[in-house]
């Protein structure tokens, strides 16, 4: 993994000549990533993130932290016990720079030990998810680290609006496999990643994979195409 988005963070943070990120998906053009946004306030997130934070409680877990923006504030401003998680050694590194107090860096279906009272996945947090095939191997390693009365905030897109449609209406969509499931690739500084499998999910979905395994699930916000949804165990 040449972890692309912890350069970046990296260097963002400690002022080393940093760049946009370009990002691209298999439906979609090349989109410039400011570094920047990944190190915003509360008062810059949007109405998904801010709702999310506002809240989360007990003992957190932040699932895919990147430069520890969310984890900061819950810690920072709403006293609490947060561990920022990321695959991305480098980022974690910046979360602890910036002084989150527990920053593990590790892939979530191997992390364990301990159990949450809120575990959040922001920014398409159903994106790790990757494919429809193991979202349930994802969402019984989730359900293991939750407190019987936990919470799962996690936010996704319907991405449907991306197709093209008829002049009836009707959306074309590819005949393999699910429209949301997208190859994701990142570049940097001229260097690129392998494209990773990234999951957007529409709210049905998640909801009839949340069901069948043994959470209930209640949608707390849209916003437009976007939603966040709560997860507990029934």
């Amino acid at each position: 993994m040449k972890d692309l988005m912890g350069k970046a963070i990296h260097d963002y943070f400690h002022n080393e000549n940093p760049e946009d990120l370009q990002t691209e998906t298999s439906i979609s053009e090349l989109d410039e990533l400011p570094v920047h946004y990944l190190f915003r306030e509360f008062s810059e997130m949007n109405e998904i993130e801010q709702k999310a934070l506002s809240l989360s409680q007990g003992k957190v877990l932040d699932i895919g932290a990147g430069a520890g923006s969310h984890s900061l504030y819950l810690q920072n401003e709403m006293g609490l016990d947060v561990t920022a998680l990321d695959i991305s050694p480098k980022s974690i590194e910046v979360c602890r720079s910036r002084g989150v107090k527990k920053a593990v860096s590790e892939n979530m279906l191997h992390f364990s030990g301990e159990t949450f009272d809120t575990i959040l996945l922001l920014m398409n947090g159903t994106g790790i998810f990757q494919s429809l095939t193991v979202i349930d191997l994802y969402l019984r390693k989730l359900s293991s680290l939750l407190n019987p009365k936990g919470q799962i905030l996690i936010d996704s897109t319907d991405i449907l609006y991306m197709f093209d449609r008829d002049e009836d209406g009707g959306v074309y969509i590819p005949a393999e496999g699910y429209y949301g499931e997208l190859d994701y690739t990142v570049h940097y500084k001229g260097e690129s990643e392998d494209p990773i499998k990234w999951l957007y999910l529409d709210y049905n979905t998640l909801k009839n994979a949340a069901e069948n395994n043994g959470l209930a699930i209640e949608k707390v916000l849209q916003d437009e195409d976007s939603y966040l949804a709560k997860l507990t165990k029934k």
